[in-house]
């Protein structure tokens, strides 16, 4: 039976410093980190302890003990909404907590935005520097280098692993037609051209399975961490969504996998017309046609749009959701918002991709650089198309092209400002958020799965939290209500059960 999807999303931002012929980005990224902190919650750092990304989901562990993307001497805290904000591969990296709904983390991933502007004031205000730090929710440099927008959803441990590869991949290809951030520029190794793309990402994909993620990178990826009790859970790592900015893109990025991941779960696919003959392959033919209409081969020797993949899929959800229903998606309708929506953007996509233009990233970026050029009388080559396209990601509001554009909204501006410094109460976030807001200074680290105290004497005590939807306001918020101090709560959870009450 297929398990509620809590998930998460881990944002690896562009970052270039204005004006400086040094740009150094890891110390950049170090001074926001450390200038929001110091202005914000103080620093928690991040518990390294049960940290495995080397483990394979095919049963085998990589040969290096800690992956390259483990910099434990860099930049890395919690902060008081149960977020992990860091520096990764010399990018500010924001990894939302765990949410319980498509629509809550929409909130939390718009929380880090501001977090990141925010940040580039507080550096501001700290240096006293000329030189500005601008930062994109972008994927790629341009040059060849592209940096990551992944996401995690809680999978039952039960099901193998080979299903989930075989029956998500036509998925996760073709939802770029409404997940792509657009972008000026092939990057696909050999075929470098002005061109615009659907997607940031999917040129630089290059296998169909694997356990990289930032080289030969894999449309199914094959990490086993899964940052919660390993005998029961998966945390399937997704690493070829783009970094979106319009909501209703996120919206559906999350929603709709969450759906296929329960169709895969509750083997509601049955024998899975969908697979796909060349995955890698499909991945670059999607991005790089506008029409929509370029036919992708499948397994079966029959060929299918994207938009017709994506129709089927939805059918079946629909047929699910009369069955099951879709309760695992969360509480007040999430599940049948995402399928409407779904049905919505898919129906404009077939009939006119530009009535989506105020929903969809790269209908919104592809409309401002046609109209654009059209009025300079330039193509898509020239210098100024580029530094359009890069600034319709920049977080800065008064730089911001996309902030501009009066973009659909899906959650309220109040519940984005409350995520910035509250965790979701559904998740094990909330434990964790509301020990940093009240007992930070019995705290010496954090990470998914548990909380350091340093009450003072040996040994410093682990609270574990192996189970994602517990340590919920609903589970421990009178408990915390009661303990006045970090002693008086590892005394009432016993020293080691949370969070896991």
């Amino acid at each position: 039976m297929a398990i509620p999807k809590v998930c998460g999303i881990e944002t690896e931002y562009g970052v270039h410093v204005v004006g400086s012929s040094d740009s150094n980005p890891t110390a950049a990224s170090s001074l926001l980190i450390n200038a929001y902190a110091a202005e914000s919650s103080g620093r928690v750092g991040w518990d390294f302890e049960d940290e495995s990304p080397g483990k394979d989901a095919r049963g085998f562990v990589r040969d290096a003990a800690t992956s390259p993307e483990v910099e434990t001497n860099l930049v890395n805290t919690v902060l008081t909404n149960g977020a992990r904000y860091y520096v990764d591969h010399a990018h500010p990296e924001y990894s939302t907590p765990e949410c319980s709904t498509a629509l809550e983390l929409v909130a939390h991933d718009k929380a880090g935005e501001i977090v990141l502007a925010r940040s580039i004031a507080a550096a501001k205000r700290l240096t006293g520097a000329d030189e500005a730090i601008a930062v994109y929710k972008n994927n790629s440099d341009g040059k060849g280098n592209s940096y990551g927008c992944h996401e995690n959803y809680l999978v039952d441990r039960a099901l193998p692993f080979g299903r989930i590869a075989r029956d998500l991949t036509a998925h996760l290809v073709t939802r770029q037609i409404y997940t792509g951030a657009g972008k000026v520029g092939c990057e696909e190794p050999g075929r470098y051209s002005p061109a615009f793309e659907i997607s940031q990402r999917a040129d630089f994909f290059e296998e169909d399975v694997g356990l990289e993620t930032t080289l030969k990178r894999p449309i199914i990826n094959t990490r086993d961490e899964p940052h919660a009790d390993a005998e029961r859970y998966r945390r399937l790592h997704v690493i070829t969504g783009d970094a979106n900015l319009a909501e209703v893109a996120t919206l559906l990025k999350v929603g709709v996998t969450a759906i296929v991941l329960l169709l895969i779960e509750d083997d509601a696919l049955g024998s899975n017309e969908l697979v796909l003959a060349r995955p890698v392959r499909a991945m670059h033919a999607v991005s790089h046609d506008l029409t929509l209409g370029t036919t992708i081969e499948l397994a079966s020797g029959a060929q299918m749009t994207a938009i017709e993949v994506q129709w089927r899929l939805l059918d079946l959800a629909r047929k699910y959701n009369e069955v099951h229903g879709l309760e695992l998606l969360g509480a007040d309708g999430v599940g049948a918002i995402v399928l409407d929506r779904w049905e919505t953007v898919l129906a404009g996509l077939e009939s006119n991709a530009s009535t989506l233009a105020r929903s969809l990233d790269w209908v919104a970026k592809l409309e401002l650089i046609d109209a654009y050029c059209a009025r300079h009388q330039c193509d898509l080559g020239d210098h100024r198309v580029q530094v359009l396209d890069l600034q319709y990601h920049d977080v800065r509001p008064e730089r911001s092209l996309h902030s501009r554009l009066g973009m659909e909204r899906v959650v309220a501006d109040a519940a984005v400002e409350r995520a910035i410094t509250d965790p979701p109460t559904t998740t094990r976030a909330y434990f964790r958020g509301e020990c940093l807001k009240r007992y930070a200074d019995s705290i010496v680290a954090a990470n998914w799965d548990s909380v350091v105290f340093d009450l003072g004497e040996e040994p410093l005590r682990r609270v574990p939290m192996m189970e994602p939807l517990r340590g919920s306001a609903a589970r421990v918020a009178t408990l915390l209500n009661r303990c006045g101090s970090a002693a008086e709560l590892v005394a009432s959870l016993g020293g080691e059960e949370e969070g896991n009450a």
